[in-house]
């Protein structure tokens, strides 16, 4: 897939702050095609240091909450402001994806990038947590890591050189996210699919000189990557 849109922001810079796999590039395929209204209010769930939600208000004029449990929202805030943007576009919060601290129904939609498999496992998540704050028939976007068939019962040695099996536990196949999904009472799920993204975005992620790239590269490197995937999931409450 070509990335036309994310690629206006591959600065050394800003992608310093990546935390993954380009998750420009993921949200780009997540939301082609989006139904999101325009100017709609969008919680960037899993923001991480903010790139993503520059990207949803300065490519899709939404207005955005910046919600993420780890992140500084005074430093990100400051980020914001030097990408030319008000707390009347953007705003941060540091927010637990459990424990949101938002007005019923105030969204939307819910986009998250590369974070919901840290939260979103438990089936009755989206139910209990994360619908009640979505406007009736409005859209959740999810860009989740996994994997192309899950083989936990049989880990594959390139995957351990970076990651425990601990860590692995996070990702899992299509049909392990359409099981968990497919138990939400409130919302129609729409699709989840395997995504086209995969090694580009990788490759971005490997070339930074973090220590968490730097030690991804021994799996990726030994052909870890081929046992991985990134998986789309829409749904829209009912």
């Amino acid at each position: 897939m070509n990335y036309p849109v994310s690629k206006k922001y591959d600065t050394p810079e800003l992608m310093a702050k990546i935390m993954g796999p380009n998750p420009l590039k993921l949200e780009e395929e997540l939301l082609k095609g989006h139904r999101i209204p325009a100017g709609g209010t969008v919680c960037d769930l899993g923001s991480g240091q903010g790139l993503t939600s520059v990207f949803l208000v300065k490519e899709y004029g939404f207005r955005v909450y910046a919600a993420d449990l780890w992140s500084d929202p005074d430093e990100n805030r400051r980020f914001f402001r030097k990408m030319g943007l008000t707390d009347g576009q953007i705003l941060p919060i540091k927010a637990d994806a459990t424990m949101l601290p938002f007005e019923k129904s105030f969204f939307d939609a819910i986009v998250s990038t590369d974070s919901y498999n840290y939260f979103g496992r438990d089936p009755d998540y989206l139910d209990d947590k994360l619908l009640p704050f979505v406007k009736q028939g409005g859209y959740i976007y999810i860009a989740v890591p996994g994997m192309r068939k899950d083989c936990h019962n049989a880990l594959p040695q390139e995957l351990l050189l970076s990651w425990t099996p601990e860590q692995l536990d996070y990702l899992h196949d299509v049909a392990y996210w359409s099981a968990i999904v497919g138990r939400c009472r409130g919302a129609e799920v729409l699709t989840v699919s395997e995504m086209e993204s995969n090694e580009e975005i990788w490759a971005d992620w490997l070339k930074q000189e973090n220590e968490y790239a730097v030690g991804d590269r021994k799996a990726m490197e030994a052909g870890g990557g081929k046992y991985l995937n990134f998986i789309k999931i829409v749904l829209k409450k009912r």
